[in-house]
């Protein structure tokens, strides 16, 4: 409720900012004129209210497909073509039933991807419905299985370990400073993962070792701000989440406001590092504020193309 209260009135003091610049209905103007000022007043200062309730009751269930091709120069052509479908950042709580999960699940499992992947934060808070939230990701289907990553959540909730075994349990293997080099053809995929990096740390300490020759090496990162790291260690691509795109994202002045902003570069979307790439997806859940604005929910299935 804090965290609403103070976006809320955030939204509403900039709202305030620019009715003030608008002309104030005058005695000499028409009635028409002042009918038309008093209401353009009142729509702004009700338009912080609105843009929340419908990121609260509309947007946050949105879940989209959202579609990526990754180029990776020299991609062995038995990789060209790979599908990789992305969870992340799920949050299964009060703010996130079941059945919306399910749907997610349902909607990854349409793509008939070669290979599923969760990075992190499946559930909020200790006493979150863990066990359900398994449940429900063992249902993802891929040819070459379920692999994951721990997020902050996890570690905050002291569920790493219990996530790992009850996952591995259920067909889903949670990679902590682990590899597992998966081979299509005559090629290699190469999948790392690394428990949650966390802030003003040195990130991927030993790492490196990882890295796998003449594969093609992915790196699963809850948190993107490793990306430099991970190119330079030999990561062609990296897979996160964290930042839920944002959240609630807001432009003002061709200017895209967001918290995340002032934690990481790497928001939403695809970015480039030299030859190395990085995906961070805006994820499922929320996190403080119950609701997403400009950030629908999204699962992401990812195209690997050679370049």
């Amino acid at each position: 409720m804090v965290i609403a209260w103070a976006l809320l009135s955030v939204l509403s003091l900039i709202a305030y900012a620019i009715s003030r610049l608008l002309p104030r209905a005058r005695p000499e103007h028409s009635p028409a004129r002042r009918n038309f000022l008093r209401a353009a007043h009142v729509i702004l200062l009700g338009a912080p209210a609105a843009a929340i309730g419908y990121g609260t009751f509309i947007e946050r269930f949105r879940i989209s497909l959202r579609e990526v091709t990754i180029g990776i120069p020299g991609l062995h052509p038995d990789l060209h073509g790979l599908r990789l479908v992305q969870l992340t950042d799920i949050h299964l709580s009060p703010f996130l039933s079941e059945q919306d999960l399910d749907r997610a699940v349902a909607m990854a499992n349409e793509t008939r991807a070669h290979l599923a992947l969760v990075t992190g934060d499946l559930i909020t808070v200790r006493g979150d419905p863990l066990d359900a939230c398994l449940n429900s990701l063992a249902r993802l289907r891929a040819d070459a299985g379920i692999f994951g990553c721990m997020g902050n959540h996890e570690a905050y909730a002291m569920t790493e370990q219990y996530t790992t075994e009850e996952g591995a349990r259920r067909g889903l293997r949670f990679l902590r400073r682990a590899a597992a080099p998966l081979k299509f053809g005559n090629a290699v995929l190469n999948v790392a993962g690394v428990d949650y990096q966390q802030l003003r740390k040195p990130y991927l300490t030993g790492m490196e070792k990882f890295v796998q020759p003449g594969a093609c090496n992915l790196l699963l990162s809850h948190n993107p701000d490793v990306f430099p790291v991970a190119a330079r260690k030999g990561f062609q691509f990296t897979l996160a989440g964290h930042t839920h795109g944002g959240q609630v994202r807001v432009e003002i002045l061709r200017q895209d406001l967001n918290i995340a902003r002032f934690f990481t570069p790497y928001v939403d979307g695809l970015y480039r590092d030299g030859s190395s790439s990085i995906f961070v997806s805006r994820g499922i859940g929320t996190i403080g504020l119950p609701t997403r604005l400009g950030s629908t929910p999204e699962v992401a299935l990812l195209h690997l193309c050679r370049i």
